[in-house]
């Protein structure tokens, strides 16, 4: 099994934000007994994650992107999914509810850009997020989880041992 890794997000490539993900994620994986074979730093331009996108949805690997599916303006990986997949954005109804719930929880108000968190590949499937429940999300074989490291590592984790289980080797035991 190939595993990749992006990494998306301006912060990173101009040192704004040292990347944390690709030291942790590595020990994730090689807890489970799985190697990591790519690692791709993308900034916030839409038509290069597309790009990316499309090449590693049409290679098979499993991909876990970290960063860009937030509710700020440079956050464009959910629509470059959507678009490199070849489907349309939808409102996820699942993902509407935990983001309106948390909105709630919070007691602020759900703006129509907190509402587009919910906004997701056709087709895509939910990473809950036991940090704050807005959920990342799964299209195909690609994971996609938010920049922040206290969210993404027990996502990532939590669909490692989901979905994965059966590559992990046998001398291999998830922390």
């Amino acid at each position: 099994m190939s595993i990749g890794l992006f990494i998306i997000g301006d912060e990173i490539l101009s040192g704004k934000r040292k990347d944390q993900h690709f030291a942790r994620v590595r020990e994730i994986l090689a807890a489970r007994g799985l190697p990591l074979t790519q690692v791709i730093y993308i900034g916030d331009d839409r038509s290069r994650i597309v790009e990316t996108l499309r090449r590693s949805l049409e290679s098979r690997d499993v991909v876990f992107s970290c960063g860009g599916i937030g509710s700020t303006p440079d956050d464009h990986t959910r629509q470059a999914a959507a678009a490199a997949a070849g489907v349309p954005l939808t409102f996820h109804s699942a993902a509407q509810e935990l983001i309106a719930q948390r909105m709630r929880e919070l007691n602020v108000p759900l703006t129509p850009e907190r509402r587009r968190m919910g906004e997701l590949p056709e087709g895509a499937s939910l990473i809950p997020n036991p940090f704050n429940g807005i959920p990342g999300f799964s299209l195909r074989d690609h994971h996609f989880v938010p920049g922040f490291p206290e969210m993404a590592w027990p996502m990532i984790e939590w669909v490692l041992d989901t979905h994965y289980r059966a590559h992990f080797t046998a001398q291999a035991h998830p922390e």
